[in-house]
């Protein structure tokens, strides 16, 4: 028997899971007497069950940057910035793809490590597109002509909406949670939807119930779709092997003249502050999150580094056939979407009556207030200080 066991809680795709598992079996052989075991969950059930629970269970937990602002709250994980070393976190902040680390950081203190970084990219089969002497779009107007075609996907679930709406508002001129009033003023978000109907009502309804894997499912399984204008990346897709056909990754189209700005995601690896074994943790954290052990062992098992020198590093771009250098543009122009303390409650909701307003071509203004209503909930949905 090990003399420490640790548990950690991660989501359950290849680029979730795989990479923990193989540099936490690394760890253990360098630390004999150490053992950590993963559990996964989907990216559901952890919207369904609140993440300061599950600190209480769990050793080591990969999170979402907006749930900083509850961390901050009730204290649940380890600031971070109290424990690691200025230069590892100096490092840290040196190498960030795009905004990724200091979207963990909060109230002056660094909940999370990024130890994964995402945002929503352009990708397309390059086979078909050479095969059919067609070019890939640049602008939203050729990208409304591809998907005339029928080969155009996009993922449509609440959420993706959602973060597709923040995309909009931004490129018609405002940044959403301004002020405490409203997301955002009405005449730019009537644009907005306005603006993502167009491209909707051209991708089907099917779309409706794909996220970001289902869309990447579906480009390299079938040669029905073609091209995707905005999906958070996974790089699995772009690997030899990984599925029936390659997914190539790259920027997104230009609006108006200027490229999307996508809502960054990823995720950062967080200790719980009821963990026995607080050092440990923090040990281990702090290897899988280095810069060498990102663009070797992680970015080798499948992972997606939150380490800007993996996203430049040669080998691991001839391994994802340049996903990492192909994409580091949309990541650096990213956008950090909010993280007070009860945001994640407007996440979870407001896309559920914007999605149904452009699955059913109604109202914008009306989705609208039914969002800002959402929004002035989340306000109030604080979460309480909890004593460890």
């Amino acid at each position: 028997m090990p003399d420490i066991i640790l548990k950690g809680i991660t989501w359950g795709h290849s680029r979730g899971i795989t990479p923990l598992l193989a540099v936490s079996q690394r760890f253990s052989e360098l630390h004999p007497g150490v053992e950590i075991n993963w559990t996964k969950r989907t990216l559901q059930e952890f919207a369904d069950y609140p993440i300061e629970k599950l600190t209480e269970q769990y050793d080591l937990l990969i999170i979402d940057h907006p749930w900083v602002g509850c961390a901050a709250a009730t204290n649940c994980v380890l600031p971070l910035n109290e424990y690691l070393s200025a230069a590892y976190l100096h490092d840290q902040a040196k190498n960030s793809v795009g905004f990724s680390h200091p979207s963990y950081n909060y109230k002056n203190q660094q909940w999370a490590l990024a130890i994964d970084a995402a945002t929503p990219a352009a990708s397309f089969r390059k086979d078909l597109f050479e095969k059919n002497n067609v070019l890939l779009p640049q602008t939203w107007e050729e990208l409304i002509a591809l998907a005339q075609t029928g080969v155009v996907a996009v993922p449509g679930i609440p959420i993706d909406m959602l973060m597709n709406f923040y995309s909009f508002c931004i490129a018609h001129g405002a940044t959403p949670f301004n002020n405490k009033e409203e997301v955002v003023d009405k005449a730019t978000g009537v644009m907005a939807i306005e603006t993502m109907k167009e491209l909707y009502v051209l991708t089907g309804k099917k779309m409706f119930s794909c996220n970001p894997i289902a869309i990447a499912e579906l480009m390299s399984a079938t040669d029905d779709y073609w091209y995707c204008p905005f999906a958070y990346g996974y790089s699995n897709y772009s690997r030899e092997g990984y599925a029936k056909n390659l997914v190539h990754y790259t920027d997104v189209v230009s609006f108006n003249g200027e490229k999307l700005q996508t809502a960054i995601g990823g995720t950062g690896l967080a200790v719980s502050a009821f963990s026995r074994h607080k050092e440990v943790a923090i040990n281990f954290a702090a290897m899988v999150v280095s810069g060498e052990m990102q663009r070797t062992m992680y970015v080798q098992h499948g992972g997606q580094p939150g380490h800007r020198s993996a996203w430049v590093d040669e080998d691991a771009n001839h391994l994802t056939n340049d996903f990492f250098k192909n994409i580091l543009p949309v990541m650096d122009n990213g956008y950090v979407r909010p993280r007070y303390n009860g945001y994640l409650y407007f996440q979870d909701h407001a896309g559920t009556p914007l999605q149904k307003c452009i699955m059913h071509n109604e109202d914008p203004a009306i989705a609208l207030q039914d969002m800002n209503t959402i929004y002035q909930q989340s306000l109030k949905h604080q979460n309480i200080n909890i004593t460890v």
